[in-house]
Formats: C-alpha cells, structure tokens, sequence
C-alpha cells in the first residue's frame, strides 16, 4: 500500500539535520529549516487514506520513502509505531528515533536528511521537483 507526494526542492535546502527529514507543504524555507528537503508539496499526512494510516500504526510495520528527482533516487526505511496520528496539514517527517508527534510518519528510520548524498542536496537547492512514494508492508 502507498501513498504519493508530489513537492519541490527550493534554494535554501541544506539537508544537515542528522535524527530527521521533512517534506512540506509550506511554500518556503528559510536557512534554519536544515531537516526539510523539499516545498509546496500537495498533500500532508492529513490527506492520506485511514487504511494506510492503520497499517503504518502497527509496530511490526516496514515504512519506506522513496525519494526521487528526475536524475536520483534515495530510499529510507524505517518502521510503524502505534502513536502514528498523520493529522498534521503540512509536514511529513521522518525519524531516526523513536519520537511521535503528528508530523512523524516513520520512526527508526535507517537516514535522514544529512545522511542522503550531497550531489542529491544539491539538486534539491537547485528547485528540483521531488516525488515521495511512502510504501507501508
């Protein structure tokens, strides 16, 4: 099951947060957003069905994000958690703890933003346009 997010990477995309990475639905960065790799994305955790949100809140659940531009692809995986609300109407972010809050749509993610490889980075600040499959097994 999976659910597709469709977003741009903006000037200011530095991908130097080591425990999260973010797409939003916010039409801009400023330089303090390090976590955040892309803008203006179309939809948010809100908008995703209540059969992907229950299989994402079960504990044994595999979460990956497929992070493509049109030269790149980076996949992160990482797991379900129970407190998973997706309610949040702009953020999705992924955790390498365990944290929960209404943005989060994975935990114990296996990267995040400052581990994705710098040529990819630098495409994001470049505009690039980013496609975030979720895949939930």
């Amino acid at each position: 099951m999976e659910e597709v997010v469709h977003a741009r990477g903006h000037e200011n995309v530095s991908a130097e947060h080591a425990s999260t990475f973010e797409v939003t639905t916010d039409d801009y960065l400023t330089p303090a957003g390090d976590c955040i790799l892309a803008i203006d994305a179309d939809r948010a955790p809100s908008d995703f069905s209540r059969e992907f949100v229950d299989a994402c809140r079960d504990e044994s659940a595999t979460i990956t994000a497929i992070l493509e531009t049109p030269d790149e692809r980076v996949t992160i995986t990482g797991s379900g958690h129970p407190d998973l609300a997706f309610e949040n109407q702009r953020g999705h972010v992924g955790r390498t703890s365990t944290y929960v809050d209404d943005r989060t749509i994975m935990v114990d993610a296996d990267a995040a933003a400052a581990d994705l490889p710098r040529d990819y980075v630098t495409s994001l600040a470049d505009g690039a346009p980013l496609t975030m499959t979720l895949r939930v097994e």
